[in-house]
């Protein structure tokens, strides 16, 4: 025992850690296989493959992959177009697409992320949770955009009022909810034990006690729905349509896991995320879930950021997590058939309120509003939208304030009555500047010669350059002086 402990220091916080994860996986994977339109064991299969196959890779020591509720739509739309029985050649092809961008070095680009964007991420993949899990929780069938979660709330509320079953499932939740919070209050001593552990096993055994009607966790076998694609599926590759499909999965499942990864980094102080080898873990995993027939899978940032508020240290708590859902899935199948639902709704909707970055959001507001503003956008855009089109928002509007920041130019004007008038350019003169700029030469009297000095400029763009010696020629052809440019760049 001594021995293993020394060469797994961790051990303990990543077994604990471990547990957490797999009780927040458990839900994500039913649920997204169900709204992708498969069966829901392949959702686990893919689970399984994201603890077992990428779990063991290097790259994000602390990041955990499986299915992910950013692919559900285009999943979808792939099962009604091209059948369960292709999903397998799709998915295998996405991920040796990321292999190859793996093997390019691609992945480092993805570093470039602006830390508001990455905090408006979590932001709002932790509104979109919560709002659904509410759903889940009082036993109703969650809308399936996040603004319509969102925006159906009260009338949930109301429905839920008046349903005995569902106010029992609500009160589980709740309850659920409540242990957790309250379990950080208890002796260090107690606080061995996982909150969420204890909560589903109180919820659990609260519920066959009183025979609460709450729905529970339904899993059957996994063999059975594990079928690796066929010679028909791999000749579907002749489709020119499939392939849109491919590029789309493997293109949108990079960026989400290493959008992820930033977001992880920022969570806990160990290793950073060596993104060239996480987008290799992440191919590699695609590529055994195809093989399997299983849903394509990405880095997921509900159960990353669960792993780590858990404790966990090491990568051997996100394996540890495939390898309980291989067992309860596959083996033990009837325990997880006791778990009740509403109880693993309340463990996710904790762990999605831990994603809003209030305090953040409160720091940026008084020193870089700015910064807040485009954390703001990004998370309202995620919720309006997807993950994926909202990150690319917020990038977006972080570039666009970064290059408007960045072509500060001053422009200063000395006249001294006698003599030409001196215009100097400072700075950076962009196209996003230029109308500020013209209006001021273009105010300068046209019956006085102007020497314009340049040399202070960091940068003039091309549109800049132009328009700059379209209004010299036009000031010189008043029949004065022509105007003096003087530039070192």
């Amino acid at each position: 025992m001594i021995t293993v402990l020394s060469r797994f220091p961790h051990l303990r916080q990543d077994f604990l850690a471990s547990i957490v994860v797999f009780l927040v996986a458990v839900p994500l994977c039913v649920g997204v296989a169900v709204a992708s339109g498969v069966p829901a064991e392949l959702g686990l299969v893919t689970g399984i493959v994201g603890g077992l196959v990428t779990g063991l890779m290097r790259g994000s020591s602390l990041q955990v992959s499986g299915p992910a509720a950013g692919l559900t739509v285009i999943v979808f739309e792939a099962v009604s177009e091209f059948g369960v029985g292709t999903l397998g050649v799709i998915v295998l092809i996405a991920g040796l697409l990321q292999l190859a961008m793996g093997f390019f070095r691609i992945g480092r680009w993805f570093r470039a992320i602006s830390v508001s964007v990455v905090e408006g991420m979590l932001c709002g993949i932790g509104l979109v949770i919560i709002a659904g899990q509410i759903y889940a929780a009082a036993g109703l069938k969650a809308p399936e955009t996040g603004i319509g979660k969102i925006t159906g709330l009260p009338r949930a509320f109301a429905d839920a009022l008046g349903s005995t079953e569902a106010l029992a499932s609500l009160a589980v939740g709740a309850g659920t909810i409540a242990v957790i919070v309250l379990w950080r209050k208890l002796p260090k001593r107690v606080q061995s034990v996982p909150g969420a552990l204890a909560a589903v096993v109180l919820a659990t055994a609260t519920t066959l006690g009183l025979g609460l009607p709450v729905a529970t966790v339904e899993v059957e076998g996994l063999l059975g729905v594990v079928q690796p694609p066929g010679a028909e599926a791999f000749g579907e590759l002749a489709t020119p349509a499939i392939w849109g499909t491919i590029i789309a999965f493997a293109l949108i499942a990079s960026a989400e896991s290493l959008f992820s990864a930033a977001a992880v980094d920022r969570l806990h102080d160990g290793p950073r995320t060596e993104y060239d080898k996480e987008m290799v873990a992440q191919g590699t995993g695609n590529a055994v879930c195809g093989l399997l027939g299983a849903l394509p899978m990405t880095a997921v940032i509900v159960r990353s950021s669960a792993n780590v508020n858990a404790g966990a240290k090491t990568k051997a708590s996100r394996v540890l997590h495939g390898v309980w859902l291989l067992l309860f899935a596959a083996a033990l199948p009837f325990v997880l058939a006791l778990i009740p639902l509403p109880a693993l709704a309340g463990i996710l909707v904790h762990a999605g309120w831990k994603l809003i970055p209030f305090r953040q959001v409160a720091v940026l507001w008084r020193e870089h509003r700015g910064e807040a503003a485009i954390l703001v956008v990004t998370a309202l855009a995620i919720v309006v939208v997807n993950m994926f089109e909202g990150v690319l928002i917020g990038l977006a509007l972080a570039v666009a304030k970064t290059a408007w920041e960045a072509s500060h130019v001053k422009l200063e004007v000395i006249d001294k009555s006698a003599g030409p008038i001196e215009a100097h350019l400072a700075g950076n003169a962009t196209f996003l500047r230029l109308p500020k700029i013209l209006d001021t030469l273009e105010s300068l009297p046209q019956d006085r010669p102007v020497e314009l000095d340049l040399t202070g400029l960091h940068h003039l763009d091309h549109a800049c350059r132009t328009a700059l010696e379209s209004w010299a020629e036009r000031h010189s052809a008043t029949g004065i002086e022509p105007v003096k440019l003087t530039t070192a760049v």
